[in-house]
């Protein structure tokens, strides 16, 4: 069949809006994936445990797959909306933030009947009567890379005025899960096949009456529009030290926003410090810098031996209300697959890509330094690492030595401008001699020869 010019024509601007759109639909859908741990998430499981009079009880489990993105305090933050008229009649191991209109009940009154109720986790310390396996850390959840032992939260539900079979409960909707902030976006949920549970003495297997998952995955273009950290640069062939770049995470404005930042040797420091048990504690409140992050990471080439290279890192705490517990580093470096050895760091590659390894995660030691303190004296973690050299693609040259990125607790933090990097000294007319200057030096030699002559 012919296909004339002018069908074409016909047809091009539909289908321009509809190639638009497309892109449209597949740049909101891969918004939350992250190319160093693709498929990092937080699946959320309900399972039915056992049917009573008006309802069901639940066990709800929160297990979280990302490899080195922690729930920070304040903690998890789960909503959903009901798809009936359901109620909490009570709850072990969480609660509502609200109660709700419960007015159309008499004598017992349950714990919610809000549409879209909203749970939190208990706080440690909750008494035992009222707790279950994995509840209760203050909705605070561990990396499953790091500390595969708490990476998991979990609390159990009494659901009335619900259904009371597989085909009459209705799975709830609209699932939302703020840790700490919007970040997470939540699928819908899915009905799968019921858990099975082994008993302590593995000899005995019971299975859930109905179970559904729901998968949530993080970005940090939702969670938070400023960064929270920064990385500075220096070496040993070079005098310069390369700072954070100005305002990275705010700038000082005491008209527009007093009391944003705090000098170290102001005599107000110490009330300051002090009020971190009240509820806004977890707001940062940072030392007065050019670059104002909670975080600062400072990467050093230290040393250049004959077939190794030594590299010092450093973690600087700039938040006096924040002690970062269980903190961990993500670097990304050519290098990182001829790391020799490391000090008072631990060290897990990550390799989303199977072959390549040039990504690390790095962590504390437990008991050691796993806790960053809150900004002072004692505000900070330092290690070494020794590389390898593998003579096909080591150089000092045009900043190789210093790392493509860096994550702090899984937030990108923004490294200084490439032509800021410290450079080599035999490569310093390249930054200091300009054009000008070499033309006059040449026009200058060029009269002292015919002078002479």
């Amino acid at each position: 069949m012919e296909l004339k010019f002018g069908s074409i024509l016909r047809f091009t601007t539909p289908t321009i809006l509809l190639l638009f759109l497309l892109s449209c639909y597949t740049f909101t859908s891969t918004e939350a994936y992250d190319a160093l741990d693709p498929n990092g998430n937080i699946t959320i499981k309900w399972d039915v445990i056992t049917w009573t009079p008006d309802g069901y009880v639940a066990v709800v489990t929160m297990f979280n797959f990302q490899q080195y993105r922690h729930i920070q305090a304040p903690g998890w933050t789960l909503g959903w909306t009901w798809a009936k008229k359901e109620v909490i009649w009570s709850m072990m191991g969480a609660q509502t933030t609200e109660q709700g209109d419960c007015s159309r009940f008499k004598g017992n009154i349950p714990h919610c009947c809000k549409k879209d109720p909203t749970v939190v986790d208990l706080l440690p310390g909750t008494p035992y009567n009222q707790q279950i396996a994995n509840c209760c850390k203050g909705g605070v959840i561990n990396s499953w890379a790091q500390d595969p032992t708490n990476a998991a939260s979990s609390f159990q539900v009494s659901v009335g005025a619900a259904g009371t079979t597989n085909k009459t409960v209705r799975v709830p909707k609209n699932f939302t899960l703020r840790a700490p902030g919007p970040g997470y976006t939540c699928g819908p949920a899915k009905i799968v096949k019921p858990t099975k549970f082994v008993t302590q003495d593995g000899r005995r297997v019971t299975q859930a009456m109905m179970t559904w998952n729901i998968t949530c995955t993080y970005s940090q273009f939702l969670a938070q529009k400023t960064p929270t950290c920064c990385v500075s640069l220096s070496s040993f062939y070079n005098d310069t030290i390369v700072p954070c770049p100005t305002c990275t995470c705010g700038c000082q404005n005491n008209i527009t926003q007093p009391g944003s930042c705090v000098n170290p040797d102001s005599p107000y420091l110490a009330s300051v410090v002090s009020e971190r048990g009240k509820s806004n504690s977890f707001a940062p409140l940072v030392q007065c810098t050019t670059h104002m992050c909670p975080i600062r990471v400072h990467w050093h080439v230290k040393l250049n031996y004959k077939d190794y290279w030594r590299v010092k890192v450093t973690i600087t705490n700039f938040n006096y209300r924040m002690n970062y517990t269980q903190w961990n580093l993500v670097v990304q470096h050519p290098n990182f697959d001829n790391l020799t050895e490391l000090f008072s760091f631990n060290y897990k590659p990550l390799n989303p890509y199977q072959n390549i390894n040039d990504t690390a995660m790095l962590w504390g030691v437990k008991f050691y330094n796993d806790l960053l303190m809150q900004a002072g004296p004692l505000g900070n973690v330092q290690s070494e690492l020794l590389f390898r050299k593998d003579k096909n693609t080591f150089t000092f040259d045009k900043g190789w030595g210093f790392p493509r990125r860096i994550y702090f607790n899984g937030d990108n933090c923004v490294m200084p401008p490439p032509d800021a990097y410290p450079y080599l000294p035999n490569s310093s007319l390249r930054q200091n001699v300009s054009l000008l200057m070499l033309l006059i030096t040449l026009l200058t030699s060029l009269a002292i020869t015919f002078a002479c002559v």
